[in-house]
């Protein structure tokens, strides 16, 4: 019986879905309007509610039935796009993207005021420093996306093998399209997501690593779909019918619905359930297991790796916002040098005998034709005269240190683990001057301040301890207080706490170890499971005599104590989750009992357990946190026939659910998960740094529920507030056993205080995303970083949403007092130099027009206005901002005092500004007056000629170049052979170019003879070194300019031998704040710690270990 909804085209139709469903085709507009929707569909079946969102898949693109017509699905295909131009589209786009920036903006229109106006200088003065900046940063951006088209090519014409007609047949990766079967082989790359159909492993089980996606470099085990996965040739995977619904594209890796639904001929169709476990996802690699058969549900975009994949963000750091405010005030004093000259020329002209310059050619009728318009073009022309105090070629020089910069801290050797052979990574250039102001880090505990290298140290049962080596099964046992004794724990209690152990886990042990289904040589046993938690209590149990042999078929397989091989039949597992913080297993004995296992922390395990079993236990688990150790409680449940099967059917129903699948599990899970005995609990080490015996504040997960979620009481409404203040007031805080969201809420309640001080968060997992993504600065402990990463065992999704990632936490001390302080430093020297130096050359220029009657006359001649910022003065600054280091780095790391100096944007505040600004002004000053009144004897050459205009603009400029670059060599603490190549070479080129420009090119070629005539500069700067006056001059003028920075320099070098550096521990990174008698010392909140202590059972002990 055919059924369609109405208004929706119709393609396939079916009676056979379910035995009861239709299915159809529904065209609706999904995410981006882009991506084809033709396979969007809704599937009703019998008594289940209608969903949308799904499509629908047919296995090998063929009908689920011989009467049904198939038509083509429309997805997008395979292929992947992570470029950003196209060669069409890149110049448009490309220089839109340039313009969009406000300086870039502000050049374009000086230089187009140039061409339409009639200004003192020519176009090429403007036009050729701007052309510059945006041809070289197109460059670079063309140069990244070629990069980018060539790894997509190199993609996307990969080889795949695909089973058509019972053939394999070789493609090209691109042209894999939704519905066809992939063939994968051992270490090959799965090319894009794929239901896992059947695997060459009789027990359908495959091993994948998805290191590329979330950094977990441990092995992960996937399922096939149970009804296929006998099917393991090319014949019995070709001859599949069958159908797959599943949810619409999301870039969630960890979360995927769906189920697939079986037809075979004369038989009712099956329906499966399909999660995470079944999806095989792009960009991960089988390992272990020689080949596997896949259908793609997701190609190309749509794929959950293409999905993650997003451009870096723009983050705006405090230096560039200083920049913004320095700008703003240069272009208010440029707009007011045009004024003041605008205004002034024409009071001066408004006496009759002051007229134009006769060099100006203008009349009195042309002068005062149109006044308004013509002081309008004066007002013009004075912008262009002045534009030049705007730094344009500063963005393109900061650019460039930020990207050359972040080399220095990949090529670090003492940031290179060699272990997991990595170093630091830079996933972002932008941001390296943020780590040296950083005033807040957020760290993860596990895997981040610990190694999480795992090693089972002791347990306990009913009370009882067992360390390492000494048990109760050897007939030896002892408590943990002198003064109180238990007893002896049963010994089948004994005995179920340790097949807890052996079944509660999702380990695998390597297919490589089994053979004819027994384990060969166990001690070099391998495992393999997500956590090395798992792994360490696997082996723990082992130690005590009970040791996990793998799975065979649907069974778990133990050998106990007396060398008997156990089985139990695994029915199922109730995973663990961030949320719920505790995982079950379902087992059945050979007894036929029906036994829940269930392990997890203890705040999620004691609500749910014998309220009279948890004293004795929780003695343990205290005193075990407080040592530093992982904690994991245990807990167990008889179930009868009727639960059990009341249980299966409520979580088959649960799996089949394609609409809120994860609500509905998570509530069973609650239902199933209650009532339980506990039996005991887990001690577990993780490597950690430790701390010195100081005192630190501890708060747990419920009570920070507690305080950002208060209820409707009015006393307990300033929780969040009382709180903060306390933190504010600690040195360190240990938040544990935390919710995801809540590491970001602590994130986001620091960063929007008062000042909006700068966040650093640092974490190695999956569950540290949201708090990376919450600060300012996100580092990963990963070698492909976050925003400060951390290069971690339990993943890499952290590193691929932050911006720097280190092998070790204990290099963040490098990255930040070193590097970050350095780099901090170097460009907010860059920055105040830049205004510095173009406000030298601007203001002899704005002098100048007082003594030419405001005739808009420039005083350098245009080759010097174009060539100043580009090659005269650039590189040595741009040597500085990489390699200066005005304090060695063993000092910088040994003193973090030196760190506390330069935070709050310390160098680009508004004091320093005004001294560098000062400073120009004077040398300007200097240049110009200096000049003037040492000329003011007419006949400076020994022939007794006179000096001209061009001879004194070039006098003020030689001297201007030669001040500003020895002004940085003043400055530099740390030469190397490239500052005194930069800065002496640019000197001398300086030097070369001036003769060249002066005579030499036009002597030497016959092309520029023409323009000899119109040519200002002819022998002008030969000339004028034949002067000794002028010699005398530019080492007078260059010698009073520098004076005072002399001095300085001096008087520093003198203070700095004076002081005694003392090393010392970084407080906001490695020591607690004391406290006294239970309250934090010099704090005055007394009243509001005691209140917060007793509502929220805030506990603040000495901390002996972190």
């Amino acid at each position: 019986m055919e059924k369609t909804v109405p208004g929706d085209e119709t393609k396939l139709v079916s009676n056979h879905v379910l035995g009861n469903a239709a299915l159809s085709t529904k065209k609706e507009r999904l995410g981006d309007p882009k991506l084809s929707t033709a396979g969007n569909r809704i599937l009703t079946c019998a008594g289940e509610e209608k969903r949308v969102g799904t499509r629908t898949v047919f296995v090998g693109h063929r009908p689920v039935s011989e009467t049904d017509v198939y038509v083509e699905q429309k997805f997008c295909d395979n292929r992947i796009v992570s470029s950003k131009y196209t060669v069409w589209n890149f110049l448009p786009k490309n220089l839109f993207e340039q313009f969009r920036r406000i300086a870039n903006f502000y050049f374009l229109i000086i230089f187009l005021v140039q061409v339409i106006v009639d200004t003192p200088t020519s176009p090429v003065t403007s036009g050729l420093p701007l052309f510059f900046v945006i041809i070289v940063t197109a460059i670079k951006q063309g140069y990244e996306d070629w990069l980018r088209h060539r790894a997509d090519k190199e993609v996307n014409k990969s080889s795949v093998f695909m089973v058509e007609n019972a053939k394999q047949v070789k493609k090209h990766s691109e042209k894999i399209k939704v519905g066809d079967i992939v063939e994968v082989k051992a270490d090959e790359t799965f090319p894009c997501d794929l239901i896992f159909l059947a695997s060459s492993n009789d027990d359908g089980i495959c091993y994948v690593t998805t290191a590329s996606l979330d950094g977990e470099s441990n092995f992960k085990t996937y399922y096939a779909v149970r009804d296929t996965t006998g099917l393991r040739t090319d014949d019995g995977i070709d001859s599949l019918t069958a159908a797959i619904e599943c949810e619409q594209p999301q870039p969630d890796l960890y979360k995927f619905v769906g189920r697939i639904n079986i037809y075979r001929s004369n038989q009712e169709p099956v329906a499966r359930s399909l999660g995470p476990e079944n999806l095989l996802l792009k960009g991960s690699t089988l390992k272990n297991t020689k080949k596997i058969y896949g259908v793609a549900v997701y190609t190309g975009m749509e794929t959950k790796m293409a999905l993650n994949y997003q451009g870096k963000s723009q983050k705006r750091s405090a230096v560039e916002k200083s920049i913004n405010a320095f700008l703003i005030v240069y272009l208010c004093i440029l707009v007011s040098k045009a004024t003041v000259c605008t205004t002034l020329k024409y009071i001066w002209q408004s006496n009759p005998f002051n007229d134009e310059p006769w060099y100006n050619q203008k009349t009195i009728k042309e002068r005062d034709t149109f006044k308004i318009l013509r002081m309008f073009t004066d007002f013009l022309s004075f912008m262009v005269l002045f534009n030049f105090i705007i730094p344009v070629s500063m963005y393109v020089t900061v650019e460039m240190q930020k990207f050359l910069g972040s080399f220095f801290i990949a090529w670090d050797k003492e940031m290179y683990d060699e272990e997991i052979k990595e170093g630091a990574l830079v996933n972002t250039s932008d941001l390296n001057e943020e780590l040296g102001q950083v005033e807040y880090v957020f760290t993860d505990k596990t895997g981040t301040l610990t190694e999480n290298s795992m090693k089972f140290i002791e347990c306990c049962i009913d009370g009882h301890k067992y360390k390492e080596g000494i048990s109760e099964v050897d007939g030896f046992s002892h408590t943990d207080g002198p003064s109180k004794y238990y007893g002896k724990a049963e010994k089948c209690r004994e005995e179920l706490f340790l097949r807890a152990l052996c079944l509660c886990h999702t380990v695998q042990i390597k297919e490589g170890d089994n053979v004819d289904g027994l384990i060969v040589n166990q001690e070099c046993s391998t495992y393999i499971a997500s956590s090395p938690d798992e792994i360490a209590l696997v082996k723990g149990a082992k130690k005590y005599g009970f040791t996990f042999l793998g799975h065979e078929a649907d069974c778990m397989k133990v050998q106990n104590q007396k060398n008997e091989i156990e089985k139990y039949q695994l029915l199922h597992v109730l995973n663990f989750d961030p949320v719920r913080r505790r995982m079950s297993v379902i087992v059945k004995t050979s007894t036929g009992k029906f036994l829940l296992f269930c392990k997890g922390a203890d705040s999620s395990i004691f609500p749910r357990v014998q309220q009279d079993e948890i004293q004795q236990t929780k003695v343990h688990v205290e005193r075990n946190a407080m040592d530093g150790y992982r904690t994991l409680c245990v807990a167990f449940k008889e179930l009868t026939q009727e639960d059990y099967k009341k249980i299966d059917e409520q979580l088959s129903e649960a799996k089949m659910a394609l609409q809120d699948r994860e609500e509905k599990m998570a509530r069973i899970f609650d239902d199933i998960e209650t009532d339980m005995h506990l039996i005991g609990a887990t001690a577990v080490e993780d490597r950690s740094w430790t701390v010195s015996q100081e005192y630190g504040l501890i708060i747990d997960g419920s009570t920070l529920s507690l305080i950002f979620n208060p209820s409707q009481d009015s006393s307990s409404s300033n929780y969040k507030s009382i709180f903060l203040q306390i933190c504010l007031k600690c040195t360190a805080v240990l938040c544990c056993r935390m919710a995801p969201l809540q590491k970001a809420q602590i994130v986001r309640m620091v960063k929007n205080t008062k000042g909006n001080p700068i966040t650093l968060s640092i974490g190695d997992g999956a569950n540290d995303v949201s708090m990376i993504l919450e600060a300012h600065h996100p580092v990963n402990r990963s070698p492909y970083l976050c925003h400060s990463g951390i290069k971690g065992k339990e993943g890499r999704q952290a590193a691929r949403n932050s911006d720097y990632a280190v092998p070790r936490f204990k290099h963040l001390r490098k990255l930040l007092l070193a590097h970050g302080h350095l780099y901090y430093v170097r460009i907010a020297h860059l920055v105040q130099y830049f205004f510095y130096k173009n406000l030298c050359f601007i203001l002899p220029q704005f002098l100048y027009q007082f003594f030419c009657g405001f005739s808009q006359q420039p005083l350098y001649d245009a080759a010097y206005l174009t060539m100043y910022n580009i090659c005269f003065t650039s590189l040595p600054i741009l040597a500085y901002s990489l390699l200066e280091q005005h304090i060695n780095i063993e000092t910088l790391t040994s003193d973090p005092r030196l760190y506390m100096k330069i935070s709050d944007n310390a160098m680009l505040q508004w004091k320093p500004f005004l001294y560098w600004t000062c400073l120009g002004a004077f040398e300007g000053l200097v240049f110009f007056f200096g000049v003037y009144f040492l000329f003011q004897n007419s006949s400076l050459e020994d022939n007794g000629k006179v000096f001209g205009n061009w001879t004194f603009g070039t006098i003020v400029f030689t001297i201007l170049v030669f001040t500003v670059t020895l002004k940085l060599a003043l400055d530099t603490r740390f030469w190397t052979w490239m500052n005194h190549f930069v800065i002496w070479g640019s000197l001398a080129f300086y030097v070369f170019f001036s003769f060249f420009w002066g005579g030499i090119i036009w002597q030497v070629s016959f092309f520029f003879q023409p323009f000899l005539k119109q040519q200002r500069m002819y022998f002008v700067f030969a000339h004028m070194v034949t002067s000794v006056s002028t010699w005398l001059a530019i080492v007078l003028l260059i010698f009073i300019s520098l004076f005072p920075e002399i001095l300085l320099v001096v008087f520093k070098n003198a203070k700095r031998k004076n002081h005694q550096t003392v090393p010392f521990n970084l407080p906001m990174l490695l020591s607690y704040k004391p406290m006294e008698n239970g309250y934090i010392s010099e704090m005055k909140i007394e009243d509001a710690v005691t209140n917060l202590t007793q509502r929220c059972h805030l506990r603040i002990p000495q901390m002996q270990q972190l």
